[in-house]
């Protein structure tokens, strides 16, 4: 027995999140799928996280203990002959056996892309948000600051069905930055809660459209109220771009 870990790259643009669900294509069932194909083995996967409807991925972390005997390298090109364009399989390597994608991550780095032109860009379809109103970055960059630290982000969060649990999490990074026409917020944390990227997200474009200040997202933070904070900004726009162990 063997535990391994895959890194995944993909475009969540046709698939309903990561974890497999009824009537709904997933990134989970496509990946087990060409597993199966591969190995002919049905295999219980470990996640480094969920991914929601039409979010993408550069960097997600799969681990398995598998009995095949296939060397990674091989095992990684045959997973990509099955899989199907939009999902490619970046590396596949051997992990210690207590290794776990999800249980072992020390954090993520998230990034939200936002296409900041009068003309929509047909190629950023489903991958990135269009705002044709001005972005001011340096503006943006500086709100972007008060999500540093730990904190409860109570107020960036959507509170579903699950245990609500301690929604104290630790940022180490938050930046917006300008490529061109591209607006990227970039953030990093020990964890992330449900819809939380996407929040902090809708909230800096809250503090361009001027119902927000720089100065009041401490008080938003200390708040712990989702009516505090601005909109869930859409999926396209959201890719995992790092997994830190």
């Amino acid at each position: 027995m063997r535990n391994l870990l895959f890194t995944l790259a993909y475009d969540g643009s046709g698939y309903h999140g990561w974890q497999i669900q009824e009537n709904a294509p997933t990134v989970q069932e496509a990946f087990q799928k060409a597993l199966y194909q591969a190995t002919g083995l049905r295999e219980d996967l470990k996640a480094c996280s969920r991914t929601d409807t039409g979010v993408h991925a550069r960097e997600f972390c799969v681990s398995l203990k598998t009995e095949s005997l296939i060397p990674p390298q091989r095992l990684a090109a045959a997973l990509n002959h099955y899989l199907p364009p939009d999902i490619a399989v970046k590396s596949c390597r051997p992990v210690p056996e207590d290794f776990h994608a999800r249980y072992s991550c020390k954090g993520k780095e998230y990034c939200y892309e936002i296409w900041n032109h009068p003309v929509r860009d047909p190629f950023l379809q489903s991958r990135a948000l269009h705002y044709w109103y001005p972005l001011d970055e340096t503006l943006l960059d500086r709100a972007a600051q008060a999500y540093m630290g730990r904190h409860d982000f109570a107020s960036f969060c959507t509170l579903d069905k699950r245990e609500r649990g301690d929604l104290c999490r630790t940022v180490s990074a938050a930046r917006v930055e300008r490529r061109g026409d591209l607006v990227v917020f970039t953030v990093a944390a020990d964890g992330f809660l449900y819809n939380m990227v996407r929040i902090m997200a809708g909230t800096l474009l809250y503090v361009q459209q001027g119902k927000l200040a720089p100065e009041e997202l401490p008080a938003v933070l200390a708040a712990r109220n989702r009516r505090a904070a601005g909109p869930t900004a859409p999926a396209c726009g959201l890719y995992l771009n790092r997994v830190f162990y």
